[in-house]
């Protein structure tokens, strides 16, 4: 069984889906630790109603971003962590980090990458004008929303949409494709060449497609 840690920000609702799909039996694996940078985090709370335990720890007691790594790099290691899940954890992950878990390190950006990455991508969406986004599962390097892409899932962007709207309406959809991206990680089924990943025996469901929210 796959043993994953979780860091975390925030408010968790990617973290939940995944729990979700853990305790329905649809993803063979286990949630060793979450770890949050921030003591308020509501992440913290859906650790402890689900049993799995969690570790703050705070970036300003380490002499740089690189020891605030090699922290969490080694409580990772400890726990016999094999895949690290980023559910709404606000900063760049650095080389410690990155080095111990190569193409082993999961993010979900609110974007069709590569555009708009960064911060607020949703925005960025509405204000350019563009007529369809998404979001990406993609593996982490040391770039910013540069890793090597798994799954994407794409939503309509309408006239009327603020970066509100089509938060929620791509929310919908993380909510589904994150959890599916560890399920094949679990399952053996991720190969990455180069900047691609291959799905092996795999045929992508038509996730947006069959969302209601979906207007013609």
């Amino acid at each position: 069984m796959l043993k994953i840690g979780v860091l975390a920000s925030g408010r968790g609702s990617n973290f939940q889906a995944i729990i979700d799909e853990i305790e329905a039996g649809k993803i063979p694996a286990k949630i060793e630790i979450l770890i949050v940078d921030n003591p308020n985090a509501y992440a913290i709370e859906r650790a402890k109603k689900h049993g799995i335990s969690y570790l703050y720890i705070n970036p300003r007691e380490f002499p740089s971003k690189e020891a605030f790594y090699e922290k969490i790099r080694d409580e990772l290691i400890a726990r016999g962590v094999e895949l690290v899940i980023l559910a709404g954890f606000m900063r760049i992950v650095k080389k410690p980090l990155v080095d111990a878990f190569q193409n082993r390190i999961m993010n979900i950006h609110p974007a069709l990458l590569p555009s708009f990455p960064g911060l607020h991508g949703q925005k960025q969406a509405v204000d350019y004008g563009v007529r369809i986004s998404g979001c990406t599962v993609h593996f982490v390097d040391e770039g910013v929303d540069t890793g090597p892409i798994i799954i994407q899932a794409a939503v309509p962007v309408h006239p009327e949409d603020t970066e509100e709207t089509l938060s929620e309406r791509i929310l919908r959809l993380e909510h589904k494709i994150f959890p599916e991206a560890i399920r094949l990680f679990a399952e053996g089924r991720l190969k990455v060449e180069g900047r691609k990943v291959k799905i092996l025996n795999y045929n992508l469901p038509e996730i947006s497609f069959s969302n209601p929210e979906i207007r013609q």
